[in-house]
């Protein structure tokens, strides 16, 4: 049904939390990069209005840091816009402080914990090679 896909890849070593907290930020920047995959909002049968969903499933995987660095490099190399969270985030407390630690890291010496991408199904899956899905 869809060209595309969409995945976040999430280290497996992280508290539960953590895995949680870096699965939301990176799927607000897959929304922030596409916000056409955003649908109508929800009503329920009393009427009641709840915000609109993604119309398009997401895959969460999990992989360990090494699988992490080759699925960023090949993101990397093959161009493809992604959302991503390294470990120095944890300690900052907002967006400012989020950017500001990221830009002191490149993808050689970052400890990535999440990675998200959304691209066409096969570029995905090529990129994503070696990660499991998430238990």
């Amino acid at each position: 049904m869809f060209d595309t896909k969409i995945a976040i890849v999430i280290r497996d070593d992280l508290a539960t939390w953590q895995k949680l907290n870096v699965t939301a930020f990176l799927t607000s920047g897959i929304v922030a990069q596409t916000p056409a995959i955003i649908g109508e909002p929800y009503r329920d049968a009393a009427g009641h209005v709840y915000n609109p969903l993604s119309v398009q499933p997401v895959v969460v995987l999990g992989a360990d840091q090494e699988t992490l660095r080759i699925i960023h490099r090949r993101s990397l190399e093959r161009e493809v816009m992604t959302s991503a969270y390294i470990e120095e985030m944890f300690s900052t407390g907002h967006d400012t402080a989020n950017r500001e630690v990221f830009g002191q890291f490149s993808p050689d010496d970052a400890k990535l914990v999440g990675i998200a991408l959304r691209a066409e199904k096969k570029v995905v899956g090529k990129i994503t090679k070696g990660a499991k899905m998430h238990p």
